[in-house]
């Protein structure tokens, strides 16, 4: 079945209100992320684009291994929530931290660097797509609504990439070589109110298994909350309707043929017992033919990332194997609103009263 494509364009798609009136949580988004997973090390680079201000949020976030619990554990944080709108110079975006993002040929090449202001953190990675630019549906909760303009234009698009170039972490240098997705959004309305969307955690999955040759790949991308039949640590906080799909999206290619999928079941075995990020779990995938494909995951570095600071958000490295025995490292994220962190504090620390006010 063939998935919907974005043109080359839209990587530089950033438009500016120019006279009309959008609503004040209208986004853009570029995500960009990398790993090395011999040293146990995953990059979270984003720009959140706040156009109705103008300005935008941002930059670098580095960590390695699996105990960082608060935002400043992490190896590197370069981070500001308020910053002036990116300088955009033909193809170059750059934030004033330093984050650039050269789309060397938008839709396929993009190479993304950085120097911190000491000097010893710093990375060059060159992204080229293995993927087309295909087109994604929302993302966070709520953003599929119209918010009141049926005539507003949205979009996203996801790409996986082979990515290789440089990383000098605090001064030690390494080989960077990896598969990893990147994702973007335009004119999104996220307007982090959770009243009336209440969900589940939700995580994101994508993975790239490539073959020696090229023409074997397995390529899976999904984003879904826990199966209620696993029985997950929200039962009983969300009235979710019976036989629903547990999934917003989710899509694989295999030998170079898209499939829809048609149904997710997310298992979460193991979970940080601080933070409560996942840290093992096994995904299956119908696909429209009735195929099942399963996959099993265990995180080998983790954190908590300061983007969205309404929710608990974790990026991480996960190691996925599928049933062929085949690996894949790549980012693994999720979220989840205050209800359930509520929920989670107050099991952990045997107590009921903060379940009860998570749970009104």
């Amino acid at each position: 079945m063939s998935h919907a494509v974005h043109p080359p364009e839209t990587d530089l798609l950033l438009p500016l209100p120019e006279g009309e009136d959008w609503d004040h949580h209208t986004i853009h988004t570029h995500y960009f992320g990398f790993s090395v997973p011999e040293a146990a090390i995953g990059a979270f680079l984003y720009i959140r684009y706040q156009p109705t201000f103008p300005l935008c949020q941002g930059g670098v976030a580095l960590f390695q291994g699996l105990e960082n619990v608060n935002v400043i554990d992490i190896a590197h944080l370069d981070y500001e929530i308020t910053m002036p709108w990116p300088e955009v110079d033909g193809q170059v975006i750059t934030t004033a931290n330093g984050l650039r993002i050269e789309f060397t040929e938008p839709g396929r090449v993009a190479r993304v660097s950085y120097a911190s202001k000491d000097g010893r953190t710093s990375f060059d990675v060159t992204q080229t797509a293995v993927t087309p630019l295909l087109a994604r549906g929302h993302v966070m909760p709520g953003e599929d609504d119209h918010h009141g303009d049926p005539g507003r234009i949205t979009g996203g698009s996801e790409q996986f990439m082979h990515c290789v170039g440089t990383l000098t972490l605090d001064g030690t240098e390494y080989a960077v070589d990896c598969f990893a997705p990147r994702d973007r959004s335009w004119r999104q309305v996220r307007t982090e109110d959770q009243g009336g969307v209440p969900v589940p955690p939700v995580g994101w999955s994508p993975m790239y298994f490539a073959s020696p040759d090229g023409q074997d790949d397995l390529i899976f991308n999904q984003i879904s909350f826990e199966a209620p039949d696993t029985d997950p640590e929200w039962t009983g906080l969300f009235d979710l309707p019976e036989g629903a799909p547990t999934h917003h999206f989710a899509w694989l290619i295999h030998k170079g043929e898209t499939r829809q999928v048609t149904r997710i079941r997310r298992n979460v075995l193991e979970r940080q017992p601080i933070t409560f990020a996942t840290l093992r779990q096994e995904v299956e995938a119908t696909d429209e033919d009735g195929r099942v494909w399963r996959f099993t995951g265990e995180a080998i570095a983790t954190a908590t990332i300061p983007a969205w600071p309404n929710v608990s958000f974790h990026d991480s490295v996960f190691r996925w194997t599928d049933e062929e025995g085949r690996v894949a490292h790549a980012t693994y994220q999720e979220i989840w609103f205050d209800k359930y962190q509520r929920a989670m504090v107050a099991r952990a620390s045997g107590s009921t009263s903060i379940v009860q006010e998570g749970t009104n």
